[in-house]
């Protein structure tokens, strides 16, 4: 049995908000950049990615009209950049938007996220079928050959359910998430909610679909622990780097009222508490030699 799970479990600890500090910090991005570029983690990618078998990726995103543009440049990003066969599925939380008219296959969903993106799922009942499911935020900056990097990366590190390190100037409450210069990735207890998340086949099969959520704040606690029992391995792909400055956390619905949900979601389920999630078992600064000497 679960103990009762406290305010504590859930939350990381510190603020997610990056405030005034942000310019500051996309300078330190800008020096991480160019160390990451110096250790040659990208290339390494670059040259294993060909050798790798072509992948069928499931990508959805919900999205808001306000964000067409961020989320055109999403999809042509996702759809022109990638060697891997991609199907992009949208929901829009409103009547969507007319240039993204033929990839929205729900309109004014008025459910909370992971309700939503159930809905997106039942749209596409053949999704247990591809090798990738990737869910993406509307508000996030992709890195150049970002899915081809983020799926060779997990798959030469053998992640099953991961995502990409968040830049320093990103929004976001939870330290391990943030990317840490010249590694590959990092095997984890934790991977976020979002912005962006990967499930590969077997990850999606153990932990999809969503539960009914409208924040869903202690979900990947819950992730946690089923991935210790189904074994599934865990990582953050810090080679990969995205950019989530636009919007902060809990900018746009009530903090504490997702803290509610999240105990109440807890209380019924085997869950890591946040302190002993929010950690780093492995690094990888280079590639596996199984790989690297193909």
């Amino acid at each position: 049995m679960n103990r009762e799970p406290r305010r504590e479990d859930v939350l990381s600890g510190r603020v997610g908000y990056v405030g005034r500090r942000q310019p500051l910090l996309r300078l330190a991005d800008r020096f991480l950049d160019l160390l990451d570029t110096l250790a040659g983690t990208r290339r390494r990618l670059d040259r294993v990615a060909p050798r790798l078998p072509r992948r069928r990726i499931l990508a959805l995103c919900l999205y808001r009209s306000t964000r067409a543009e961020t989320v055109r440049n999403l999809v042509g990003d996702l759809l022109s950049s990638s060697r891997h066969s991609v199907t992009v599925r949208l929901g829009a939380l409103d009547a969507g938007a007319p240039e993204l008219a033929r990839l929205t296959v729900a309109r004014h969903l008025d459910g909370g996220k992971f309700e939503n993106l159930d809905r997106l799922l039942a749209e596409h009942p053949s999704w247990g079928e591809f090798d990738w499911l990737l869910v993406i935020d509307d508000d996030v900056v992709l890195p150049p050959r970002f899915l081809d990097r983020l799926v060779t990366a997990c798959e030469v590190l053998g992640f099953d359910l991961a995502q990409p390190a968040l830049s320093r100037a990103s929004h976001g409450a939870w330290q391990v998430t943030r990317r840490r210069p010249c590694l590959l990735g990092r095997t984890t207890r934790f991977v976020e909610i979002g912005p962006v998340t990967v499930f590969s086949r077997r990850a999606a099969g153990a932990l999809l679909p969503f539960p009914p959520l409208r924040y869903g704040w202690g979900l990947e606690l819950h992730w946690a622990a089923l991935a210790a029992r189904s074994r599934l391995r865990l990582g953050i792909v810090d080679a990969v780097v995205v950019r989530h400055e636009q919007t902060p956390v809990a900018a746009t619905y009530d903090a504490d009222a997702a803290i509610e949900e999240a105990l109440r979601f807890l209380r019924e389920r085997p869950f890591l508490p946040a302190a002993t999630a929010a950690t780093t078992l492995a690094r990888y600064r280079r590639l596996p030699a199984s790989v690297s000497d193909r």
